[in-house]
């Protein structure tokens, strides 16, 4: 009886001398390789405009792996999976480079049953277009027999109209199910915990709603200033590098609906209409829902411009227009050079209606806190009033407290693109950012973006470096009566 030979895998990265290979791509994959979740035969193809040797590119990869600590295995194991690193020269948005490109494949796959190919595009955004026209036209996206799929990192696009152009000409080349569209954050551990907290444990999900939500609160904070990065950074800004993005991500977790099944696209419809629901902000005026800073000095850094009016900080107040979440806000926060690193998600709920005991007013009693740290100190905590003893019924707030550390024994949380090269070669898109998706993200913020980008839009706020934010983000709540809360450990 004959046996069904193995199809073999080909990772291709596109611009392959760059940081993001040597410092995620490669060191992911190996790491993948060493816990025995490659595809058997998996064969790694850097590609980019950089003259290597094949050896070359090896100890290249070699090197940035253990600059960053990520090779942590003997010299034979690195040998192994080294053996699997091809390197070709060549510009991927040259129609001819990449004939040859699809003609070494060819020859690579020749005897055998064709291969499955993952395009990985690690190259700067505004060559995404070109080189997705150049693998169409060398006919890489009809794959050789087997699956044929392309990794595109963020961002995806500018604006909302940037965005729809970007998924019009990749959807031209390739079909949803072909595109895998990348943010890292929702490859790390502690995000997907946020699913399996609501839909693994069913005390939770009966209050996860208007009834027992007092509001929700998201902050990722980051402590480091631009830096070298300021001539990027200020083409960006605080709204494009975080918000449209990592933070509406978060919201979308926090805010869909129960999927009605496994497969990846009923997850990935839920986090579309809340993005649907989400209503438009009001950025213009005051009350307004948005918040603008920057830190002081921020024009003093390398490349950023004396009169720059980008934002290094930002505070949303968004509500999610449905049945679940109406009249619940959702306030947002994330910045530069701020008091710490950290990123959280803090779900405050509602005082008791009634206290049966001398304790004042309701209002008096702290509401009951659930906060999913994602980082630094992954785990969390659910703040709970206990009584104090042999103090009458003097009640004190009590953390009740998960740590990956100490419950998992020690055991390593994964870099985000190991688990999101890993579903990619499977074909589990559950993780990855849809169209509909993007272009949501976008036409909610394209607003925002066009106000703080006009001169005579909303103020900014300078803010110390240090510090929380300016004044005004803080304002922002108690005009609704609340203050930011940040339970992971330290406080705002």
């Amino acid at each position: 009886m004959a046996t069904r030979t193995q199809r073999p895998t080909t990772v291709v990265i596109i611009g392959a001398s760059g940081d993001l290979t040597r410092r995620k791509l490669i060191p992911a994959l190996f790491h993948l390789g060493s816990k025995g979740r490659l595809p058997p035969g998996l064969r790694i193809i850097g590609y980019s405009r950089t003259d290597f040797s094949e050896d070359g590119f090896r100890e290249y990869m070699r090197e940035g792996a253990r600059e960053l600590g990520d090779l942590d295995a003997g010299q034979e194991e690195w040998d192994r999976f080294a053996g699997s690193i091809h390197y070709l020269r060549g510009d991927a948005s040259s129609p001819p480079d990449v004939e040859r490109l699809r003609d070494y494949l060819e020859e690579m796959d020749r005897g055998g049953p064709g291969s499955n190919r993952l395009f990985n595009l690690a190259i700067a955004p505004h060559l995404y277009e070109g080189v997705v026209r150049t693998l169409g036209g060398a006919g890489l996206a009809a794959g050789n027999g087997g699956w044929s799929r392309v990794i595109i990192e963020k961002p995806f696009g500018r604006d909302l109209r940037s965005a729809v152009e970007l998924n019009r000409v990749v959807g031209g080349v390739f079909s949803e199910d072909q595109v895998y569209r990348i943010d890292h954050y929702l490859g790390k551990e502690t995000v997907q915990n946020l699913m399996a907290l609501r839909f693994a444990n069913t005390i939770f999900e009966p209050l996860w709603n208007r009834n027992y939500v007092d509001n929700v609160q998201i902050t990722v904070a980051e402590e480091v200033a631009v830096g070298d990065r300021g001539g990027y950074y200020d083409q960006s800004g605080v709204v494009r590098d975080m918000v449209q993005n990592h933070l509406l991500q978060l919201l979308a977790m926090v805010a869909m609906e129960p999927p009605s099944a496994r497969h990846p696209e009923s997850l990935r419809d839920k986090k579309v209409e809340v993005l649907r629901s989400i209503r438009p902000l009001a950025v213009r005026g005051a009350p307004g829902d948005a918040v603008r800073g920057q830190y002081r000095g921020y024009t003093g850094e390398k490349g950023v411009p004396a009169d720059s009016p980008t934002a290094t900080y930002a505070a949303l107040r968004l509500f999610v227009d449905n049945w679940r979440w109406q009249g619940v806000p959702f306030y947002l926060r994330t910045g530069k050079a701020l008091a710490t690193k950290v990123s959280e998600v803090d779900i405050q709920f509602k005082a008791p209606p009634h206290v049966t005991f001398s304790l004042g007013a309701p209002e008096d009693l702290p509401s009951n806190i659930l906060a999913v740290c994602i980082q630094p100190d992954e785990g969390a905590h659910l703040m709970v009033e206990a009584k104090v003893p042999d103090q009458g019924m003097q009640m004190r707030t009590v953390d009740l407290e998960f740590h990956y550390d100490s419950a998992f024994g020690g055991m390593s949380i994964p870099e985000a693109y190991e688990r999101l090269l890993q579903d990619a070669l499977e074909g589990d898109s559950r993780l990855f950012i849809r169209s509909d998706h993007i272009e949501e993200a976008w036409r909610l913020v394209d607003p925002l973006l066009r106000a703080w980008e006009d001169p005579n839009g909303t103020p900014m706020h300078v803010y110390e470096p240090g510090s929380w934010g300016p004044a005004a983000a803080d304002h922002l709540l108690a005009q609704d009566g609340r203050r930011w809360v940040q339970a992971c450990g330290c406080h705002s």
